[in-house]
């Protein structure tokens, strides 16, 4: 497949964690107008569904059963998503805030609320962040360097090292020039070391993402490959 820059055209995409059977479906459809809709009805299923695959905002419910929204929101952050979240909660205190907001939470909205304001909501909070930060695309793979992510068109979400990250997102902002291994050394790891350790983040990472991912060109080094 020829590199070329991935362009997003869908609609932003949306986690939507809400138990409740009547409300639930009520946001899932009215979002639903705006985003590519995701919609889960407990804690635990809601950050297996956000670590596999990549969503743009999360609004997330306060009172979930089993794992509870703060509960989830931790879970999220420890795991290095780092997607804005919109609690939803029906406690209004300011200790249920400030808890929610401590666990990692961009911002709250106490129900009852009018959908108006949750869009708008909505909106600011996706203009103010950017997902996992910037975005290269790799053929059908995204890689967010920021974050040290990659995703697979096929498995989902692939943590890198920092290195790996750091080497890869090399490649994707270069795709049609070959580095060297000096030139690699130089750039990504300490200068001191060994070329063959060049060699030894290629495998890595070819094992890692796509055995095509790295092109070793020979006798110049490695370039962006094609997936």
């Amino acid at each position: 497949m020829r590199w070329e820059a991935l362009v997003i055209e869908a609609r932003l995409r949306v986690l939507l964690i809400e138990d409740d059977p009547r409300l639930g479906p009520l946001i899932e459809q009215v979002l639903g107008e705006v985003y590519d809709v995701t919609r889960v009805s407990d804690g635990e299923t809601g950050v297996e569904t956000a670590v596999s695959r990549m969503f743009d905002v999360l609004v997330v419910d306060r009172r979930l059963p089993g794992l509870d929204g703060v509960g989830v929101v931790t879970a999220l952050r420890e795991r290095r998503i780092v997607a804005p979240i919109l609690m939803l909660t029906a406690l209004g205190t300011v200790r249920d805030r400030v808890d929610g907001l401590d666990a990692g939470a961009n911002d709250y909205l106490v129900k009852p609320f009018e959908f108006d304001e949750l869009l708008a909501r909505l909106r600011a909070l996706t203009r103010r962040f950017t997902g996992e930060g910037k975005e290269l695309g790799i053929g059908e793979w995204r890689l967010y360097p920021e974050s040290r992510m990659i995703y697979s068109p096929y498995e989902g979400r692939i943590v890198l090292t920092d290195r790996e990250s750091a080497f890869l997102r090399l490649l994707a902002e270069n795709p049609l020039r070959t580095f060297s291994r000096r030139e690699i050394l130089e750039t990504v790891f300490d200068s001191d070391e060994q070329e063959g350790t060049v060699d030894t983040y290629v495998h890595y990472l070819r094992r890692k993402t796509d055995p095509d991912m790295i092109l070793t060109v020979r006798g110049q080094g490695y370039r962006l490959g094609e997936p």
